[in-house]
């Protein structure tokens, strides 16, 4: 199994308050499935991709990704972790306005131990020709091409996407869709998104559902569809 997740339990304190962001969550992902979080705000998806891509810690529990408990590794083994092995697409892009797509896509590349070649990565998301644009002059969907690409570029083993299509219009969405579906094909990249819509999981292996810190649902698609035919 490449990811197992047992019992993760993470609290925050809101002042005196406490707030269980995750309680006692387990689940486990193949190598090269796709996975759809879903849930409200405050249901924990967000706490948990965080945890999964070293961003945050865990309160108790273990978290396996391709072998390694990565809620052992200290702090700059996390940032290893980070560096070498999670590739991250969030929903606002995050790219540097004064740098060209080119030049935003190799800041990843030059932290990684064996990058893509950059080209090669801008060509597989269709933004060859724009590689010497900037970011305001792209469009939404366009921009979102550019942060997978530095995602990717680094050949990470797991992608994490925290809401990649909430910023854009259905068409828009539907091409960033499809470009991680072909990358997952292409390149055997373990995928999970977190998002609202629910439409989204009919494109995904395994669809979870997060309630108040807790999975609720739990279940492998067994009809796929393309994100072309995703009914938003």
């Amino acid at each position: 199994m490449f990811l197992e997740i047992k019992n993760l339990k993470k609290t925050y304190n809101a002042g005196n308050v406490p707030f269980i962001a995750l309680k006692s969550v387990s689940m486990t992902l193949e190598k090269g499935q796709i996975c759809v979080i879903l849930g409200p705000s405050g249901s924990g998806k967000s706490t948990l991709i965080n945890i999964l891509g070293g961003i945050d810690y865990a309160d108790e529990g273990t978290v396996v990704v391709d072998g390694t408990d990565i809620t052992k590794l200290k702090d700059k083994q996390l940032t290893e972790y980070r560096k070498d092995q999670v590739g991250f697409v969030f929903q606002f892009y995050n790219l540097i306005p004064n740098l060209t797509v080119y030049e935003n896509v190799e800041i990843s590349a030059n932290i990684s131990k064996d990058p893509e070649d950059i080209m090669k990565m801008l060509d597989a998301v269709g933004l060859k020709d724009s590689k010497d644009k900037f970011p305001r002059e792209l469009s939404g969907g366009q921009q979102q091409r550019v942060s997978i690409a530095r995602a990717l570029v680094k050949k990470p083993k797991i992608l994490l996407c925290d809401e990649p299509t909430g910023a854009l219009d259905f068409e828009m969405a539907t091409e960033v869709l499809k470009l991680i579906s072909e990358i997952n094909r292409k390149f055997n990249t373990t995928v999970l998104i977190i998002t609202h819509n629910n439409a989204i999981a009919d494109m995904a292996n395994k669809v979870i559902k997060l309630r108040s810190g807790q999975i609720v649902e739990d279940r492998l698609n067994t009809n796929l569809i393309s994100p072309e035919r995703i009914e938003w």
